[in-house]
């Protein structure tokens, strides 16, 4: 397990549209999941243990910000081949364990981790109403390996903000976690 931070896209970018299909087929766009209110990009992926550790608690809150109006969509840009926990067949089952009521999509050419500049799992990207990046980083600061709780305050404090209609918190830190997979000969120039 290699840990890496996000690469703290700059805020303002404008939400790179993808068209990714979800382990039956059905393909999501960023049309399909942008929410009224605002939308979240989560890449995510089943191995890792930092997505692992926080997946239940994503699965909660995120009913809640779908319920209110916020698009929520989980991407996993892991090389399938090689990391064979990562297939769509069994995100299926992982989206069903974590009680993730959100679209969990594969990105297989990783060209959508390229366009947001994902770097690790989980990395998180919060977009307000008209798609513009508000928030970067982490869910919380809970880790594996710490006795922090797993809230998603963090993110959820974002989440209010964009709600409510308020400035996002200027302090924003990295998230952490496993890298993202990568194929051979696929690593982006910017990455590590």
């Amino acid at each position: 397990m290699v840990a890496v931070e996000s690469t703290m896209l700059p805020l303002g970018t404008q939400a790179p549209p993808f068209a990714l299909p979800d382990p039956a087929g059905h393909t999501w766009s960023l049309d399909d999941i942008a929410g009224a209110r605002g939308t979240l990009v989560a890449f995510v992926c089943n191995h890792c243990p930092y997505v692992r550790h926080i997946a239940p608690r994503l699965g909660v809150v995120a009913a809640g910000w779908i319920e209110a109006g916020i698009g929520v969509v989980g991407i996993n840009s892991n090389d399938a081949t090689s990391y064979p926990d990562d297939r769509p067949d069994r995100m299926a089952t992982q989206a069903v364990e974590w009680n993730w009521t959100f679209p969990y999509v594969t990105d297989e050419d990783q060209s959508v981790a390229r366009a947001y500049r994902a770097a690790c799992t989980p990395d998180f990207f919060l977009f307000d109403a008209d798609r513009a990046l508000v928030y970067r980083g982490r869910f919380d600061a809970a880790r594996p390996s710490t006795a922090a709780p797993v809230t998603g305050d963090e993110l959820d404090a974002a989440v209010r903000a964009v709600l409510a209609g308020a400035a996002v918190p200027a302090e924003q830190w990295p998230s952490i976690g496993c890298n993202i997979k990568w194929r051979a000969g696929n690593t982006p120039a910017w990455f590590g």
